[in-house]
């Protein structure tokens, strides 16, 4: 099923109207034109928003007055007939239809407002008639089911006919015993692959698709699942489409819908009614659930959701698709078939050996199936999901949302990561701190944050509107150049301008834009890498556009003719250009970013008016995240669109520039191909003046140097970069749905450290895996090896049929699952990335499961010797025996926790499902020897305290040498850094 992301975050909205007809009639009109008390509430509502350009189109089918006519026309409609209302209201348009019908039919047919959207009572009614807007998944086998669907597996059907072949025979406690057993086994298997599905299923309720809709007359954000048709809804460059849609107003619009239609490039949408029914591809005026809003901006009126949706059939195919095993879990199913065959073989010999000496066959055959039961590792794929998925429950603690499984191994890996500097390293919150005017002026700016708390001081005098006309002017360009709104101490809109529409307030020019009436507006764009606007004063009596233009120092003066001087306008010569690029360079080697601010009548006569300083501050903790993650092997590399001395200045107070390493601007970057790139990028640590263009490249280059690379991302441009990259990370605060949709893990917070995080927990779930798959191995080892070597020795079985399936039980059950999810041990950051072809199974792992099983067949022989004295097996000879093979078990497990540190530095009681599990276990243990049906059931009897304390002193020898042979490694890998640093000493 498709992912759908959460945490929509819109631009923000820079125009509104009082009425509809003022929308059609003068789309330039302003926010600044409300009133004061009302631009609170109006400000969402507005169509016209930062993310858009261009001239509104709108339906030619609709003038002002319809517009106004079924905007005000909601008293007559609910005076209708209630049952008419509930018939319209069931019948939702399907895209065909709606294409073919103008707005006002569409509004009419669905009974809805274009200014005012549904009331709540009314959505709430139309969703108990539409149901939610998503799609039932079929309909899941009853939990019964699933149940009896584990007795068809061909180890437990072997099992079975035993038991019914031991009833014949006239055996019934055999054939009681060994379906007690099944039975356990079955239960145990069962709520093993049931824990996985319920984590799973976790994992889809982390990021519930959003959207922004009008009900009651107030935009509001809430879950897309909730949308009916009939709801206004406002799309914005970057969003996921969450319904079909009939457009009604179009700014720009163009919505990618390559993941629907198949089209590749992006399809330009308008409002008009068509003619004549077209296909899918050709309805220019309908906006399909789950595409892309590639640029511009729209309203639409939602037609149909969920299942009645275009995108509902694509569903119902989907649903027959499986989901991709990760690579881990299909690492583990080749390791699961490589034991299984050796393990067959080992029971075929064993059962050959025990027919030719002449044994019971019946028994032969059990014990060769419990043994097949309990050697094959069935277990080892679901523990594996099943500690992945907690894992990633644990990263969204973290506020690390990861939208696939497999993710969560690559992070373990990844050696290199690209971040964004704005609002991922720092915390994009802009302030003014300094203020440099064309004719040499310079203010510094105190107060921090989006609140009028401060003050502008010019040659320690107060700045104010009237006093110093040169500051003036500039902030004033600053302003109007602008699409923010700061309301109280919140900021709607992009940080940078919210800083300066701060610093205008602490000079008293808060209503400064209400002077000017906006004709046309030129979006930043990363390619121009500036933004302006096109004006007309409001109250002049001879009013001529002014141009008012923001952006990079280098791409503003290109454009300047001229530079403002006391009051007057001078040429701009080579001279006085290089003398402002030097203020400039002087500001950022202080860490500000550096804006340059113009104006003038056209794009050929701008008058440059000085430079403004504006600080962002790092986020608390990256400096340290950054400083762990290089020490772990892992590079960083800031990339920005700062100019060379601001990004280099941030890059060393965090640590990540030094002398020696190189800064790229994206100029040269853009010079070179992929096998130029590659040669130079890992001495990089510093991309200035980048565009997401450059990310990809990046990327590829990274990656033809076999480098695992994380790239952070927020824009719509970055996506084809996010979903190149190993681990594309997208923002969740402040990135688009489109990002969202590329990125395989989101950062809820936006925060570097969330990244630091979420690598600590891949590191960790690799090793825990591994723990893991240690114990199982010299579990089924110990039990193959016990069960072949008394066979070879023509001894009695140590173990029966039943006891092997107990054993069983505990290595795939509780004490090995709860292994998977050891707390993280925070060193494991200190240890370099993954090589993603290592093999799980390595030469120290082997090691350590050879070692470990030799100590438990060993111990265990020798206790089944020692009790076999008569040569007559009793009871009492496999209680002890069976036994201390339990309790080797507990204490091996517990030496698997860490494969290099002592329990006792990461500590006893640190995981609590581990010490339950085990609790659990040696419950149950006793229960088997000392409760009467169970020892019945078994083959078991009562053991003295003599007896159980013998065993504990010595199946602890199994934990005891393996904390001698983790303090002999430790020691010499202490060693052998003590004698390189030395090395270095006399060097």
């Amino acid at each position: 099923m498709l992912q759908k992301v959460l945490n929509y975050k819109s631009k923000e909205a820079k125009c509104a109207a009082e009425e509809s007809e003022s929308l059609l009639e003068e789309p330039a009109q302003c926010e600044d034109s409300l009133p004061e008390s009302g631009r609170e509430t109006n400000l969402e509502f507005n169509l016209y928003n930062s993310a858009s350009c261009g001239t509104l189109k709108s339906t030619n089918d609709i003038c002002s007055t319809e517009v106004h006519k079924y905007t005000t026309g909601r008293d007559s409609k609910q005076t209708k007939d209630s049952e008419k209302a509930t018939v319209d209201m069931l019948s939702s348009l399907d895209s065909d239809k709606a294409s073919l019908l103008t707005v006002e039919e569409v509004v009419a047919r669905l009974q809805t407002d274009l200014r005012h959207g549904l009331t709540h009572g009314d959505a709430k009614q139309r969703q108990l008639l539409h149901g939610n807007n998503d799609f039932e998944i079929n309909a899941e086998d009853p939990l019964w089911k699933k149940y009896l669907e584990q007795f068809r597996q061909p180890l437990i059907m072997l099992l079975l006919a035993s038991a019914l072949v031991s009833v014949c025979m006239k055996q019934i406690d055999d054939a009681i015993s060994i379906t007690v057993a099944i039975i356990i086994v079955v239960t145990v298997a069962f709520v093993q692959e049931y824990r996985s599905e319920m984590s799973l299923e976790e994992l889809k309720k982390l990021v519930p698709p959003t959207c922004h809709s009008v009900r009651s007359g107030r935009v509001e954000n809430f879950f897309a699942k909730d949308l009916v048709p009939g709801d206004i809804v406002y799309l914005n460059v970057g969003d996921r489409v969450s319904a079909d849609m009939r457009l009604f107003e179009t700014v720009d619009l163009c919505i990618d819908e390559s993941s629907f239609t198949g089209e590749t490039e992006p399809m330009n949408k308008h409002a008009a009614a068509l003619k004549t029914s077209v296909d899918l591809s050709r309805r220019h005026n309908i906006a399909y659930m789950g595409t892309l809003v590639r640029c511009g901006s729209g309203r639409g009126i939602v037609i149909s959701t969920g299942e009645r949706s275009e995108f509902g059939e694509v569903f119902k195919m989907m649903q027959a698709e499986e989901s991709p095993k990760t690579p881990l879990q299909k690492n583990m199913d080749t390791l699961g078939k490589q034991l299984s065959f050796y393990s067959f073989g080992i029971i075929g010999l064993i059962m050959m050996l025990g027919w030719i000496q002449g044994r019971n066959i019946l028994d032969m055959f059990t014990i060769g199936v419990s043994l097949a039961v309990a050697a094959i590792p069935e277990g080892l794929p679901i523990v594996v999901t099943v500690t992945l998925a907690l894992g990633v429950m644990r990263m969204a603690k973290r506020k690390a949302i990861v939208k696939k499984l497999p993710t969560v191994e690559t992070l373990g890996c990844v050696n290199v990561i690209c971040s964004d500097k704005t609002g991922t390293l720092t915390k994009n919150e802009m302030t003014v701190s300094a203020i440099c005017t064309a004719d040499g002026q310079f203010a510094e700016v105190t107060g921090v944050g989006y609140n009028p708390d401060g003050r502008v001081m010019c040659n320690k005098t107060r700045v104010s509107k009237m006093s110093h006309p040169s500051i003036t002017k500039l902030v004033e360009a600053g302003c109007v150049c602008n699409n923010a709104h700061v309301f109280g101490d919140v900021l709607h809109g992009q940080p940078t301008e919210g800083a300066l529409l701060i610093a205008a307030q602490k000079m008293g020019m808060a209503d400064v834009r209400d002077n000017y009436l906006r004709q046309q507006e030129f979006p930043f764009t990363h390619e121009t890498k500036y933004m302006g606007v096109k004006c007309i004063p409001r109250y002049s009596q001879n009013p001529e556009p002014v141009l008012f233009v923001k952006g990079a120092l280098e791409k503003v003066i290109k454009q300047c003719r001229k530079y403002y001087y006391h009051g007057s306008y001078y040429p701009m010569t080579s001279k006085q250009e290089e003398q402002f690029l030097n203020e400039a360079c002087h500001l950022g080697t202080a860490g500000l970013r550096v804006l340059a601010i113009a104006s003038g009548p056209s794009w050929n006569d701008l008058v440059f008016l000085g430079l403004v300083g504006i600080l962002d501050p790092p986020r608390p903790g990256v400096r340290e995240a950054i400083s762990t993650l290089l020490a772990g092997g892992v590079s960083i590399k800031m990339l920005t669109g700062d100019s060379k001395e601001t990004a280099c200045t941030i890059a060393s107070r965090l640590g990540l520039h030094s002398h020696g390493k190189r800064a790229l601007s994206g100029e040269e970057l853009e010079q070179m191909d992929v096998s130029q790139l590659m040669q130079i990028i890992n001495q990089v640590t510093v991309i200035y003046r980048a565009s997401p263009a450059h990310k990809l490249k990046i990327v590829k280059a990274l990656q033809a140097n076999n480098c695992i690379v994380g790239m952070t991302g927020d824009g719509v441009n970055d996506a084809v970069a996010l979903r190149k990259a190993d681990i594309g990370i997208a923002m969740g605060h402040s990135g688009t749905d489109v990002c969202k949709e590329a990125a395989d893990m989101i950062l809820v917070n936006d925060e570097f450290s969330t990244i630091m995080a979420a690598i600590e927990e891949g590191k960790g779930i690799f090793y825990n895996i591994k723990n893991f798959v240690r114990f199982q191995l010299s579990t089924s080892i110990a039990a193959l090896t016990l069960i072949a070597l008394s066979t070879l020795m023509r001894t009695p079985n140590p173990l029966n049929a039943m006891q092997i399936l107990w054993i069983n039980i505990i290595m795939d059950g509780p004490p090995a699952q709860s292994l998977g999810v050891e707390p993280v041990d925070h060193d494991v950051l200190k240890q370099p990335p993954r090589n993603t072809k290592q093999a799980m199974i390595t030469k120290s792992l082997m090691v350590n499961v050879i070692l470990s099983s030799t100590i438990i067949v060993m111990g265990t022989l020798f206790v089944f010797v020692r009790e076999l004295s008569d040569n007559m097996i009793t009871p009492r000879d496999t209680t002890m025996t069976f036994t201390c093979f339990v309790f080797f078990d507990m204490f091996n497990a517990l030496s698997c926790r860490s494969a290099n540190k002592s329990v006792f530095t990461i500590g006893l009681f640190t995981n609590k499902m581990f010490l339950l599990a085990v609790s659990g276990s040696v419950i149950g243990q006793f229960l088997v020897i000392y409760f009467p049906p169970l020892q019945r059931v078994f083959q078991t009897e009562a053991l003295h305290l003599n007896d159980i304390l013998f065993l504990t002193a010595l199946t602890s020898s199994v934990f005891i040498i393996s904390e001698v042979k983790k303090f002999v490694e430790r020691l010499l890998i202490m060693r052998q850094h003590q004698s390189k640093h030395f090395i270095r000493l006399e060097v």
